[in-house]
């Protein structure tokens, strides 16, 4: 059942882990030599920029939507192989340094005594949001991230079958994939095991 008393921090976190996430996307393809995100407004951490209404209210209410994509293109590229990679790879790397950010000034705000339970529900938001964002989108499923990365690992003729075969089918697998809770059963390892080593260098940290 939603919880509607906890919507004053999901959505702020929501909009933070999207935001970034596709922030670092447009960072990267401009590094990469790509200015299609500049020119289309999207190298902006202006939330508004990068928000797709309908997928973000299916975030809050269902865990499953989707933000703004950044529209690239590869051609464009210093290396189209290696472009490609670092920039499916630069949302879910985002998404990763917020978790641990957000748990740095959770560790950060007890230790000080700066004891505030709504600063801690957002930063437990952000947490959640951001660590299942980036394992979510490096599933290799058209069009997450993990898709675009697998493409660019496989031998070309396997690439092409990959995406014309699972490819068209690949947001009616997700959400299948979503509702039957076959996700969590590889997300929820991936992140658990992510944020014990979160914990474990916060803890050399502040030890």
């Amino acid at each position: 059942m939603l919880d509607f008393s906890t919507m004053i921090y999901r959505i702020p976190a929501l909009l933070f882990a999207i935001t970034v996430h596709e922030y670092a996307h447009a960072i990267a393809a401009d590094e990469a030599g790509d200015p299609t995100p500049r020119l289309m407004g999207r190298m902006t951490l202006n939330p508004l920029a990068h928000l797709d209404p309908m997928g973000a209210l299916l975030l809050v209410i269902c865990g499953f939507g989707w933000a703004k994509p950044v529209t690239i293109n590869p051609n464009n590229f210093k290396n189209r192989k290696s472009g490609t990679i670092n920039v499916s790879f630069a949302g879910p790397a985002a998404n990763l340094f917020l978790t641990f950010a957000a748990a740095f000034m959770w560790m950060l705000m007890a230790r000080l005594g700066m004891a505030n339970q709504g600063v801690y529900n957002f930063l437990l938001w952000m947490q959640l949001y951001n660590v299942w964002f980036a394992f979510f989108n490096l599933i290799p499923i058209p069009p997450l991230d993990g898709s675009k990365i697998l493409s660019e690992l496989l031998p070309y003729d396997l690439a092409w079958k990959y995406e014309n075969m699972v490819g068209q089918y690949g947001f009616y697998i997700l959400i299948a994939l979503v509702f039957t809770g076959v996700t969590s059963w590889f997300i929820n390892p991936l992140a658990n095991g992510y944020m014990q080593i979160v914990r474990a260098i916060l803890k050399m940290i502040f030890n």
